[in-house]
């Protein structure tokens, strides 16, 4: 019996040290790191129990994968594992004002990209489950991955299991036409969409005069219960600002903004995704659900690497207004 079941790919995540370029380097850190993955791992500890459904290499790499998520508490036993796939990678290029960070993928044919209908135990992972998280990301890795997380959502809508969505365009993956085409598609199955007011311009088309004219419309489109922006502000690579809106029922519920200074944002909406729905799946409390993960998103900037290592008793403290910043002796 689970809480929150989450669909998609995990990657190895290789990131050069001190800022260096991977022409320059000699060394990578290394961890693992993905989407739904992240999700998984953050809600897991939050408290929730958590499965993480993908498919991977029966090799090192895919079992270190698999290890990880185990680490932390979430239930691994749905992963379907190859024989004769990969493993995908990608690399995390650090950057400083005015240089970006970037991201360098090598995920082609990787297991998860090659899933297709059928090879996961639906019925067994959705059995007493309350919440589906899936993002944009999984049906963009290849035609028979889009099949199947269509599939998931069809099950999980059989099995009365909310279906939450976090939009997460990625333009190196699909063009705006194919992701419109069948992000369109699911939006069918889903009852909660997290996302970025970008992301709904290059996915759907929707531009509005605010954040809150985004989310109006989304509901009109597409009848969903929750929508879920996240907002960012970024004046520099290592120093921004941090907050959300939700709106359900009609109402408009806002998150205190947080300055953050960045360790590292990779996972940071995953974050936020993996509070919001332990708020939303626990009590049912949009307005506490969306200052949950706002704050608990706001922390995960501080940690290395795509997972959150924070708690929500850290959360729960800065929601609080613990914000102070000396040392903790």
């Amino acid at each position: 019996m689970v809480d929150i079941v989450t669909f998609g790919e995990v990657m190895v995540r290789l990131a050069p040290p001190d800022y260096m370029r991977l022409e320059q380097t000699h060394s990578f850190n290394v961890c693992c790191g993905g989407g739904e993955y992240n999700v998984a791992v953050a809600a897991a500890r939050m408290g929730l129990a958590s499965s993480f459904v993908t498919r991977l290499p029966n090799n090192p790499l895919g079992r270190m994968a698999a290890n990880k998520a185990r680490e932390h508490g979430v239930d691994v036993s749905k992963i379907v594992w190859s024989d004769s796939d990969r493993m995908g990678l990608y690399f995390a290029e650090f950057g400083a004002k005015p240089r970006a960070s970037s991201v360098l993928y090598d995920r082609q044919d990787s297991a998860i990209a090659n899933i297709e209908p059928g090879m996961a135990d639906w019925d067994g992972a959705f059995n007493g489950a309350k919440c589906f998280h899936v993002s944009g990301i999984t049906p963009a890795l290849s035609p028979s991955a889009a099949a199947a997380t269509k599939e998931a959502m069809q099950k999980a809508n059989q099995h009365g299991v909310k279906v939450s969505v976090d939009l997460n365009y990625r333009a190196k993956l699909w063009t705006q036409e194919e992701a419109n085409r069948c992000m369109t598609d699911l939006m069918q199955h889903t009852d909660i969409l997290i996302t970025t007011e970008e992301d709904c311009n290059r996915v759907f088309g929707i531009e509005g005069e605010d954040y809150e004219e985004v989310a109006r419309k989304l509901y009109e489109r597409f009848g969903f219960e929750v929508v879920a922006i996240t907002l960012r502000e970024n004046p520099s690579v290592w120093f921004n600002s941090w907050s959300a809106i939700v709106l359900h029922g009609g109402t408009i519920y806002t998150a205190p903004k947080y300055d953050v200074e960045i360790v590292d944002r990779v996972g940071g909406g995953d974050s936020f995704s993996a509070g919001f729905l332990t708020g939303y799946v626990e009590k049912d409390d949009p307005d506490y659900a969306c200052k949950l993960g706002v704050a608990f998103s706001a922390l995960k900037h501080s940690i290395p690497g795509d997972l959150n290592w924070c708690t929500r008793d850290e959360a729960e403290k800065l929601m609080k207004g613990g914000g102070n910043l000396r040392i903790v002796r």
